[in-house]
């Protein structure tokens, strides 16, 4: 039978793996992603360039006041193209960060979760008569702490949800307000 001493040592060594685990995994998730920003941010940035450079270009060969305010108004939708595809893709980037982040802190949770009762239990046998009270309110913390973690992983996904809906809603509302202009120009 193991000594109290080294159940703890034990259990001690196996938190300080798993928590090492989540930081390795969270890390990896954050420089992952914060890769993928930066790539998007690059993009966005030489498309819109390249889009305002086109743009001063056909505005320069403009030799009547009608004509460029024609050309001017039907050059909105493309940046108005370019904003909608950078928020869908940041969008994206956030909810996979926070799926990845999710995924890393429930497992863990989870274990640690699961060490800590088996580490109570086995500590159970071994403690004086009387304890058993105090081994059940510390079981029934770590429950707690779990559901509760359960709970607010669930409204992270309900908040993710309705981010995603409301991008959606909003790329909708300026494709149509975007789409007004180049109408109007037609007539």
């Amino acid at each position: 039978m193991l000594t109290s001493h080294e159940q703890f040592t034990a259990a001690a060594r196996a938190q300080l793996e798993s928590q090492l685990q989540l930081a390795t995994a969270v890390t990896d998730s954050m420089i992952g992603n914060m890769e993928k920003v930066i790539g998007l941010n690059m993009q966005a940035a030489k498309a819109s360039l390249e889009q305002s450079v086109g743009n001063v270009q056909q505005l320069l060969t403009v030799k009547d006041p009608q004509e460029f305010f024609t050309l001017s108004s039907s050059q909105s939708q493309p940046h108005a193209d370019i904003v909608l595809t950078y928020a869908r893709h940041f969008a994206s980037i956030a909810t996979n960060t926070q799926v990845e982040l999710a995924q890393a802190a429930e497992s863990q949770v989870t274990e640690s979760s699961r060490q800590l009762v088996s580490l109570l239990d086995s500590v159970g046998k071994v403690a004086p008569a009387g304890s058993d009270t105090a081994l059940s309110v510390m079981k029934s913390a770590i429950d707690n702490v779990s559901s509760g973690y359960a709970q607010m992983n669930r409204s992270a996904k309900v908040a993710i949800e309705a981010m995603e809906h409301n991008m959606n809603a909003a790329s909708t509302q300026l494709n149509q307000l975007a789409a007004k202009p180049a109408a109007r120009t037609k007539k």
